[in-house]
Protein backbone atom coordinates (compact mmCIF):
# COMPACT_ATOMS: atom_id res chain seq x y z
CA UNK A 1 0.00 0.00 0.00
CA UNK A 2 1.37 3.36 -0.85
CA UNK A 3 1.47 5.71 2.41
CA UNK A 4 0.98 8.78 0.13
CA UNK A 5 -1.68 9.37 -3.33
CA UNK A 6 -1.12 12.43 -5.25
CA UNK A 7 -2.08 13.92 -8.40
CA UNK A 8 0.07 16.97 -9.85
CA UNK A 9 -1.80 20.04 -10.90
CA UNK A 10 -0.86 23.01 -11.91
CA UNK A 11 -2.88 25.72 -9.72
CA UNK A 12 -1.26 27.40 -7.31
CA UNK A 13 -3.31 25.49 -4.95
CA UNK A 14 -2.18 22.49 -2.97
CA UNK A 15 -5.10 20.41 -1.26
CA UNK A 16 -3.46 18.36 1.86
CA UNK A 17 -6.07 15.31 2.81
CA UNK A 18 -4.14 13.77 6.25
CA UNK A 19 -7.20 12.02 7.66
CA UNK A 20 -9.26 10.23 4.81
CA UNK A 21 -7.19 7.39 5.04
CA UNK A 22 -8.88 3.95 6.14
CA UNK A 23 -5.58 1.59 5.79
CA UNK A 24 -4.68 0.09 8.65
CA UNK A 25 -2.13 -2.76 8.10
CA UNK A 26 -3.01 -6.52 9.69
CA UNK A 27 -0.25 -6.09 12.34
CA UNK A 28 -2.01 -3.04 13.76
CA UNK A 29 -5.57 -3.95 13.22
CA UNK A 30 -4.98 -6.90 15.47
CA UNK A 31 -3.57 -4.33 18.64
CA UNK A 32 -7.03 -2.35 18.00
CA UNK A 33 -9.91 -2.83 20.05
CA UNK A 34 -13.45 -3.33 18.73
CA UNK A 35 -14.15 0.96 19.44
CA UNK A 36 -10.78 1.21 17.90
CA UNK A 37 -11.60 -0.88 14.61
CA UNK A 38 -14.51 1.12 14.11
CA UNK A 39 -12.19 4.37 12.55
CA UNK A 40 -14.52 6.72 13.92
CA UNK A 41 -12.33 9.72 13.68
CA UNK A 42 -11.91 9.64 10.04
CA UNK A 43 -12.60 12.92 7.75
CA UNK A 44 -15.51 10.63 5.98
CA UNK A 45 -15.27 11.40 2.00
CA UNK A 46 -13.54 14.72 2.51
CA UNK A 47 -11.44 13.46 -0.31
CA UNK A 48 -15.02 12.76 -2.48
CA UNK A 49 -16.31 16.67 -1.52
CA UNK A 50 -13.54 18.59 -2.43
CA UNK A 51 -12.92 16.13 -5.77
CA UNK A 52 -13.12 18.27 -8.80
CA UNK A 53 -13.90 21.46 -6.65
CA UNK A 54 -10.80 23.61 -7.99
CA UNK A 55 -9.24 22.23 -11.48
CA UNK A 56 -6.12 22.41 -11.50
CA UNK A 57 -5.78 22.11 -8.09
CA UNK A 58 -2.85 19.17 -6.78
CA UNK A 59 -3.60 17.14 -4.36
CA UNK A 60 -1.74 14.97 -1.47
CA UNK A 61 -3.59 12.37 0.40
CA UNK A 62 -2.42 10.00 2.99
CA UNK A 63 -4.22 6.53 2.77
CA UNK A 64 -3.18 5.31 5.81
CA UNK A 65 -5.71 5.73 8.94
CA UNK A 66 -4.41 8.43 11.48
CA UNK A 67 -4.74 6.08 14.40
CA UNK A 68 -1.93 4.12 12.67
CA UNK A 69 -0.26 7.52 12.59
CA UNK A 70 -1.49 10.88 12.32
CA UNK A 71 0.01 12.93 9.57
CA UNK A 72 -1.16 16.25 11.13
CA UNK A 73 0.70 15.87 13.90
CA UNK A 74 4.31 16.88 14.98
CA UNK A 75 6.95 13.85 14.20
CA UNK A 76 8.04 14.40 17.78
CA UNK A 77 5.27 13.95 19.70
CA UNK A 78 4.90 17.58 20.57
CA UNK A 79 1.22 18.27 21.47
CA UNK A 80 -0.99 20.93 19.24
CA UNK A 81 -2.69 22.25 21.94
CA UNK A 82 -0.75 22.13 25.35
CA UNK A 83 -3.20 21.81 28.08
CA UNK A 84 -6.17 20.87 26.11
CA UNK A 85 -7.45 17.17 25.35
CA UNK A 86 -6.35 16.28 21.76
CA UNK A 87 -5.11 12.84 20.38
CA UNK A 88 -1.43 12.78 19.77
CA UNK A 89 1.13 11.27 17.08
CA UNK A 90 -0.58 7.80 17.29
CA UNK A 91 -3.66 8.13 18.97
CA UNK A 92 -4.51 6.44 22.71
CA UNK A 93 -7.79 7.15 22.63
CA UNK A 94 -10.71 8.56 20.46
CA UNK A 95 -12.24 11.57 20.27
CA UNK A 96 -14.65 10.49 22.69
CA UNK A 97 -11.68 10.02 25.06
CA UNK A 98 -12.28 6.29 25.07
CA UNK A 99 -9.09 3.92 24.40
CA UNK A 100 -9.28 2.07 21.21
CA UNK A 101 -6.13 -0.26 22.08
CA UNK A 102 -6.09 -3.35 23.51
CA UNK A 103 -2.33 -3.34 23.04
CA UNK A 104 -0.53 0.10 22.79
CA UNK A 105 2.04 0.75 20.36
CA UNK A 106 5.68 0.89 21.54
CA UNK A 107 7.84 3.88 20.95
CA UNK A 108 9.97 1.26 18.82
CA UNK A 109 6.38 0.54 16.69
CA UNK A 110 5.90 4.72 16.46
CA UNK A 111 9.01 5.05 15.21
CA UNK A 112 9.03 2.69 13.01
CA UNK A 113 5.51 3.90 11.77
CA UNK A 114 6.85 7.72 11.44
CA UNK A 115 9.13 6.23 9.05
CA UNK A 116 7.28 4.12 6.68
CA UNK A 117 3.88 6.53 6.80
CA UNK A 118 4.28 9.84 8.14
CA UNK A 119 7.46 10.74 6.96
CA UNK A 120 6.69 10.01 3.08
CA UNK A 121 3.45 11.96 3.14
CA UNK A 122 5.22 14.73 3.97
CA UNK A 123 8.55 14.21 1.87
CA UNK A 124 5.58 14.34 -0.59
CA UNK A 125 3.67 17.07 0.46
CA UNK A 126 6.54 19.25 0.46
CA UNK A 127 7.84 18.09 -2.88
CA UNK A 128 4.66 19.32 -4.35
CA UNK A 129 4.41 22.56 -2.66
CA UNK A 130 8.26 23.42 -4.12
CA UNK A 131 7.03 22.19 -7.12
CA UNK A 132 4.02 24.74 -7.29
CA UNK A 133 5.88 27.77 -5.61
CA UNK A 134 8.55 26.91 -8.56
CA UNK A 135 5.34 27.28 -11.48
CA UNK A 136 3.69 29.98 -9.79
CA UNK A 137 6.43 31.92 -7.45
CA UNK A 138 3.49 31.07 -4.81
CA UNK A 139 1.87 28.20 -2.97
CA UNK A 140 -1.00 28.33 -0.88
CA UNK A 141 -1.58 24.92 1.22
CA UNK A 142 -5.15 24.30 1.94
CA UNK A 143 -5.23 21.74 4.25
CA UNK A 144 -8.78 19.89 4.32
CA UNK A 145 -10.38 17.95 7.42
CA UNK A 146 -13.69 17.33 9.34
CA UNK A 147 -15.05 16.48 12.45
CA UNK A 148 -18.15 15.91 14.20
CA UNK A 149 -19.36 18.72 15.68
CA UNK A 150 -20.51 17.86 18.81
CA UNK A 151 -17.27 16.31 21.03
CA UNK A 152 -17.35 17.19 24.76
CA UNK A 153 -14.08 15.45 25.32
CA UNK A 154 -12.81 18.08 22.69
CA UNK A 155 -14.91 21.26 23.02
CA UNK A 156 -17.77 22.55 24.75
CA UNK A 157 -20.99 23.15 22.71
CA UNK A 158 -21.60 22.45 19.04
CA UNK A 159 -19.08 23.95 16.46
CA UNK A 160 -19.03 26.44 13.86
CA UNK A 161 -19.61 24.52 10.23
CA UNK A 162 -16.90 26.56 8.75
CA UNK A 163 -13.30 26.39 10.92
CA UNK A 164 -10.88 28.35 9.57
CA UNK A 165 -7.38 28.53 11.16
CA UNK A 166 -3.91 30.52 10.79
CA UNK A 167 -2.20 29.43 13.75
CA UNK A 168 -3.56 33.45 14.66
CA UNK A 169 -2.20 35.08 11.02
CA UNK A 170 1.28 33.40 11.19
CA UNK A 171 0.56 30.83 8.50
CA UNK A 172 -0.71 32.82 5.43
CA UNK A 173 -0.93 36.16 4.31
CA UNK A 174 -3.66 38.91 5.50
CA UNK A 175 -5.24 38.30 2.08
CA UNK A 176 -5.69 34.85 2.34
CA UNK A 177 -7.16 34.86 5.91
CA UNK A 178 -9.42 37.85 5.16
CA UNK A 179 -10.82 36.22 1.81
CA UNK A 180 -11.40 33.06 3.36
CA UNK A 181 -13.48 34.75 6.36
CA UNK A 182 -15.49 36.55 3.55
CA UNK A 183 -16.84 34.12 1.93
CA UNK A 184 -17.49 31.99 4.59
CA UNK A 185 -18.91 34.58 6.81
CA UNK A 186 -21.66 35.19 3.53
CA UNK A 187 -22.40 31.70 2.82
CA UNK A 188 -26.18 31.90 3.84
CA UNK A 189 -27.16 29.26 6.46
CA UNK A 190 -23.58 28.32 7.36
CA UNK A 191 -21.18 29.51 10.79
CA UNK A 192 -17.97 30.06 10.80
CA UNK A 193 -14.90 31.17 12.88
CA UNK A 194 -11.41 31.74 12.46
CA UNK A 195 -8.83 30.29 14.97
CA UNK A 196 -11.24 28.73 17.26
CA UNK A 197 -10.89 25.96 18.87
CA UNK A 198 -9.02 24.71 15.56
CA UNK A 199 -6.51 27.30 14.82
CA UNK A 200 -4.28 24.99 12.49
CA UNK A 201 -2.74 21.61 12.94
CA UNK A 202 0.87 20.60 12.66
CA UNK A 203 0.58 20.37 8.72
CA UNK A 204 -0.34 24.29 8.74
CA UNK A 205 2.13 25.61 11.29
CA UNK A 206 5.01 24.01 10.01
CA UNK A 207 4.41 24.59 6.03
CA UNK A 208 3.20 28.07 6.46
CA UNK A 209 6.23 30.75 6.03
CA UNK A 210 4.49 33.35 4.44
CA UNK A 211 7.68 35.08 4.21
CA UNK A 212 9.24 32.40 1.96
CA UNK A 213 6.07 32.07 -0.37
CA UNK A 214 4.72 28.96 1.37
CA UNK A 215 1.23 30.35 2.60
CA UNK A 216 -0.92 27.64 4.68
CA UNK A 217 -4.96 27.52 5.56
CA UNK A 218 -6.57 24.54 7.70
CA UNK A 219 -10.25 24.35 6.80
CA UNK A 220 -12.12 21.84 9.53
CA UNK A 221 -15.74 21.73 8.40
CA UNK A 222 -18.57 20.28 10.76
CA UNK A 223 -19.59 16.85 9.26
CA UNK A 224 -22.86 17.42 9.76
CA UNK A 225 -22.45 19.88 6.82
CA UNK A 226 -22.14 17.30 3.94
CA UNK A 227 -23.29 13.71 5.72
CA UNK A 228 -26.33 12.26 6.64
CA UNK A 229 -25.45 11.76 9.93
CA UNK A 230 -22.18 12.02 12.24
CA UNK A 231 -22.83 8.41 12.94
CA UNK A 232 -21.52 5.16 10.93
CA UNK A 233 -22.12 4.67 8.22
CA UNK A 234 -20.89 7.83 7.94
CA UNK A 235 -23.31 8.73 4.60
CA UNK A 236 -22.54 11.36 2.03
CA UNK A 237 -25.64 13.35 1.65
CA UNK A 238 -25.54 14.83 -1.77
CA UNK A 239 -28.22 17.69 -1.53
CA UNK A 240 -25.88 18.65 1.51
CA UNK A 241 -22.79 18.27 -0.42
CA UNK A 242 -23.60 19.81 -3.41
CA UNK A 243 -24.72 23.23 -1.65
CA UNK A 244 -20.72 23.04 0.24
CA UNK A 245 -19.35 22.58 -2.59
CA UNK A 246 -20.44 25.88 -4.62
CA UNK A 247 -19.08 27.54 -1.31
CA UNK A 248 -15.96 25.50 -1.16
CA UNK A 249 -15.43 26.11 -4.72
CA UNK A 250 -15.44 30.61 -4.46
CA UNK A 251 -12.67 29.96 -1.83
CA UNK A 252 -10.55 28.22 -3.75
CA UNK A 253 -11.24 30.25 -6.56
CA UNK A 254 -11.18 33.64 -4.93
CA UNK A 255 -7.06 31.98 -3.52
CA UNK A 256 -6.62 30.74 -6.59
CA UNK A 257 -6.56 34.61 -7.93
CA UNK A 258 -5.29 35.59 -4.91
CA UNK A 259 -1.78 33.72 -5.25
CA UNK A 260 -0.64 36.28 -7.72
CA UNK A 261 -1.02 38.86 -6.34
CA UNK A 262 1.15 38.07 -3.30
CA UNK A 263 4.33 36.88 -5.00
CA UNK A 264 7.27 39.02 -3.91
CA UNK A 265 5.12 39.65 -0.76
CA UNK A 266 6.24 39.24 3.08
Amino acid sequence: MNPVEIYHGDSPIVLGLPHTGTFVPEDILADLNPRGRGLDDTDWHIDRLYDGVLAGATTVRATFHRYVIDANRDPSGVSLYPGQNTTGLVPMTDFDGHDIWTKPPTEAAIEARREAFHAPYHAALQAELDRVRDLHGIAILYDCHSIRSNIPFLFDGTLPDFNIGTNLGSTCAPEIEAATQRICAAAEGYTSITNGRFKGGWTTRHYGRPTEGLHAIQMELAQSTYLSAEAAPWSYDEGKAARLRLHLKTILTKLASVAPTLKGTS
